[in-house]
């Protein structure tokens, strides 16, 4: 079950109009906008590639190995789903490369890689970095619906503009068992074997019969078994199998396995609390609203400030900045450097924090791992919904819905969807 299903909806008076995402990978598609043009020039090749049915970093490992080079040297600006169609920017660090040896590794990809397409290329001096991007454009299509409720999809999304929509993180971010912030929590608190047991060990009935037999066996100990059948694309958990297969222990096979993906599952940890968060503020008509003692967040800026009684009555006021899409509440990432709201906000942030069982003297993380040290921040409660459209109609694969939108960086389509959908 998504770890989102039970979240409050900001229109839950409004019915929904059910249906199925992600039928197909070409309904659901994903164009990462720009937040600046390349120069023509520099040691660095952007790629705009189209990819379909890969992930971000499955792109970048079969980009890297057409262009013979190491992925470290491949930047981007965010990561994109799997299960679609999508198009977004890379930056291959190519320095005294000539264009023309460029121009073959292209090739390369267009010939023998059949889910990536190169669009174009250009150089630029510097290497795409997380947020380098000025948001995403999507097109989706809602399949398995009666195309006449377009009038409900359209009647949310009108209150989704208007409002804002509530910046959910989405169930991508729980991986496809959705268990990662529970192995993230371990990971943190230095429980080894709850972290390989959360990734190597926990059934589930959707998985194919190969993971299933290869769990088995990681749970009767024998790991060069569960490792000859163990999919070759599920990396990480393949290496801590290897690790375990030489004889390492639970500390020594879980530090060596990447240390991006170990910061990766402490952020799905740090997730679930901001949405449990987020979720209570939605479900009291606040997540829209400024309260004293929040940390206000600037949309131009991405800073934050706290929210005293003037700021209060004067941002929430009609045409305020709060009503014109400029301020937002924030929410908490919760980390050892994380700005603390105060008031009534604090109260909540803090509640979530001991209902997730980490005391904030546990968010300094096990003395061997950085990568396990949540740094904190802050993330908007709300996120502002940009030239919204909706259609409904009929093609060869049936009827459909059509929702076409543009939100900033680090929104997730699939939780405005939900919110349209109502089929959870």
């Amino acid at each position: 079950m998504p770890v989102t299903e039970s979240l409050s909806f900001l229109t839950p008076d409004l019915p929904g109009v059910g249906g199925v995402l992600k039928a197909r990978n070409e309904d659901f598609l994903v164009e990462e906008q720009p937040l600046y043009e390349p120069a023509g020039e520099g040691e660095h090749v952007y790629l705009f590639i189209e990819k379909n049915g890969l992930t971000t970093m499955d792109a970048v490992h079969k980009i890297a190995r057409a262009m013979h080079m190491h992925r470290r040297n491949i930047g981007h600006a965010g990561l994109k789903d799997k299960h679609a169609v999508t198009r977004q920017h890379l930056s291959l660090w190519l320095p005294g490369v000539d264009d023309a040896v460029v121009a073959e590794g292209i090739e390369r990809i267009n010939t023998h890689q059949s889910r990536i397409k190169v669009l174009w290329s250009d150089r630029h001096a510097n290497k795409l970095r997380r947020g380098h991007h000025g948001g995403n454009r999507f097109a989706i299509r809602i399949r398995d619906v009666e195309p006449t409720h377009v009038v409900r999809a359209k009647q949310i999304l009108d209150v989704l503009e208007q409002r804002g929509v509530p910046n959910y993180v989405g169930d991508q971010r729980f991986g496809y068992r959705q268990n990662s912030h529970e192995t993230g929590r371990a990971l943190m608190l230095g429980d080894y074997d709850r972290v390989l047991d959360g990734m190597l060990g926990a059934e589930s009935p959707t998985e194919s019969e190969y993971i299933q037999q290869g769990r088995e066996r990681y749970r009767a100990g024998d790991f060069a078994g569960a490792l000859e059948v163990w999919p070759k694309a599920l990396r990480y958990d393949r290496q801590l199998l290897d690790a375990l297969r030489q004889g390492k222990a639970p500390e020594q096979a879980v530090l060596g396995m990447d240390g991006s993906q170990r910061a990766f599952l402490v952020s799905a940890w740090q997730s679930a609390v901001f949405n449990e968060v987020l979720h209570e503020r939605v479900a009291e008509g606040t997540s829209d609203k400024l309260l004293p003692g929040d940390l206000a967040w600037k949309h131009d800026s991405r800073a934050t400030f706290e929210v005293g009684e003037a700021s209060y009555a004067e941002d929430n006021a009609p045409g305020g900045r709060v009503a014109r899409g400029l301020l937002s509440p924030s929410g908490p990432l919760w980390g050892i450097d994380m700005p603390r709201a105060a008031g009534e906000p604090g109260r909540i942030e803090r509640a979530a924090l001991a209902n997730a069982g980490v005391t904030e003297e546990q968010l300094q993380g096990p003395p061997n791992d950085p990568h396990a040290v949540p740094k904190g921040g802050r993330r908007p409660m709300r996120i502002m919904l940009k030239d919204p459209d909706v259609s409904g109609g009929v093609d060869e694969h049936g009827p459909y819905i059509k929702a076409s939108f543009e939100l900033p960086r680090g929104a997730y389509a699939t939780m405005v969807l939900r919110e349209v959908m109502k089929s959870g």
